[in-house]
């Protein structure tokens, strides 16, 4: 079967088994939010509690300039951020994690993270209205750019899910990759422009910017929804191409490596 048929297989799959998918997200949202005081509470209590942080080094010690009021800016980069580190984490588990399902009768197994990831999607929604709240707040008004938003959404779980694709299946045969993954993660947001602008940073760390596809990522929530404009049209190509990418190759990793997961559990 060519690589064609694979995809159309793999996506067949998904479908087929889409009220499974729906089920394993309302499973992880209820033993999620099960027993807590605050429930979706705790959606918006990591980037409020970064933003005020980061608000009181940003705008008291460094004076940072940026286009946004600095909370504004702040909560909406973290808000982002939160959604891919969130889901990756979760995924990274949901393998090993469910071991009784996995080793059960077959279904894709893909839907394990995906379910994380789309349970995250449910956070970042709820997130959501807490920075629509304060950009009414600010002043600051619908415009047409917002349209754009389900293309930057898309393209952000792309690349989301298919690192979370190697992560999963990689976890489930080293299970030391859960906690290397924590540390990539506390690196990489400092490397992305979440707390501060890409506008301005030379040298070493804005060649490091300038590639890293969360950032870009970052920005382009920013422009569509903060800014009013569409996203830099070469950065952000670049960034949804190789979002593609590294959905399809995790998940025909993933697909290929499916065969084996049962006896590694």
């Amino acid at each position: 079967m060519n690589y064609l048929g694979q995809v159309r297989e793999m996506v067949g799959e998904q479908v087929e088994y889409r009220e499974l998918l729906l089920q394993m997200i309302l499973r992880d949202l209820l033993l999620r939010y099960k027993q807590t005081v605050l429930g979706f509470g705790w959606a918006v209590f990591m980037p409020i509690v970064n933003t005020i942080v980061f608000s009181i080094i940003f705008t008291r010690v460094t004076h940072i300039e940026t286009r946004a009021p600095y909370p504004l800016f702040a909560y909406c980069g973290f808000l982002v951020w939160n959604f891919f580190a969130a889901s990756l984490r979760f995924s990274v588990l949901s393998l090993t994690n469910n071991s009784n399902l996995v080793k059960k009768v077959y279904f894709p197994r893909e839907i394990f993270p995906f379910s994380a990831i789309l349970v995250c999607l449910v956070d970042f929604l709820v997130g959501s209205v807490v920075l629509g709240g304060l950009m009414i707040y600010y002043g600051y008004s619908v415009t047409p750019a917002l349209l754009f938003l389900p293309i930057v959404v898309a393209v952000s779980i792309a690349f989301t899910a298919g690192i979370a694709l190697i992560l999963a299946m990689s976890n489930l045969f080293y299970r030391d990759v859960k906690y290397i993954t924590d540390v990539i993660l506390t690196t990489w947001m400092f490397g992305t422009a979440v707390a501060y602008p890409v506008e301005g940073v030379g040298g070493q760390l804005g060649i490091l910017l300038a590639i890293n596809p969360m950032t870009q990522i970052v920005n382009a929530y920013r422009d569509v929804v903060l800014y009013g404009q569409l996203p830099a049209v070469a950065p952000f190509a670049a960034t949804a191409s190789a979002s593609v990418v590294v959905l399809m190759v995790g998940w025909h990793l993933f697909h290929r490596a499916e065969f084996a997961f049962a006896e590694h559990i």
